[in-house]
C-alpha cells in the first residue's frame, strides 16, 4: 500500500474533528520518512499581538504525526495519542507555519516520533515536539 498526497489530502477532510479541520491545514509533502503540514496564518489562532497560541501548535503537531504514521504503514491506522511533550523555542508572530513529523520508531502497537515546527521564511524552529501513539491495530 502507499499512503500518498491524494490519501492524505482525504484523511485530513474525514477523520479528523471538525474544530482541527478548522486550522486550515493543508499536506505539503508526504513520504514514509516525512509529513509536512502547512497552517495558514489566521488571527483566530492567535494570543495577544498575533503571537500564535501554544494550543494551536500542538494540534498541528499531533495532526502532523497522524500522517506520518500513516505514511510510514503505508496506510491509514486508527490511533490515539499517548504522550505529547512540547518545548516551546520562540514566539511565530503573524506568519504561516509548517510542521515536519518523522517517525522515530515503530511498533506493532506503539508509535514514537518527532516533530519541529518552524515559520515559511525561516529554518529556526518554533518549537521541538516529543510524541508517543498507540496504535489501535485489530487483534487477529
Amino acid at each position: 500500500m502507499s499512503f500518498d498526497k491524494t490519501a492524505a489530502t482525504s484523511l485530513l477532510k474525514t477523520v479528523f474533528a471538525q474544530w482541527v479541520q478548522k486550522l486550515d491545514l493543508s499536506i505539503e509533502s508526504i513520504s514514509p520518512e516525512s509529513a509536512v503540514l502547512h497552517m495558514r496564518f489566521s488571527e483566530k489562532l492567535c494570543r495577544d499581538n498575533g503571537v500564535i497560541c501554544g494550543q494551536a501548535l500542538m494540534s498541528l503537531a499531533d495532526t502532523a504525526m497522524v500522517f506520518a504514521i500513516s505514511a510510514a504503514a503505508g496506510d491509514y491506522l486508527p490511533m490515539t495519542t499517548v504522550d505529547q511533550t512540547i518545548h516551546f523555542l520562540r514566539p511565530a508572530t503573524r506568519v504561516d507555519i509548517l510542521a515536519e513529523a518523522r517517525v522515530i520508531r515503530m511498533g506493532r502497537t506503539m508509535a514514537f516520533g518527532s516533530v519541529s515546527i518552524r515559520t515559511v521564511d525561516d529554518e529556526r524552529p518554533v518549537a521541538l515536539v516529543q510524541t508517543a501513539y498507540a496504535l489501535l491495530r485489530e487483534n487477529k
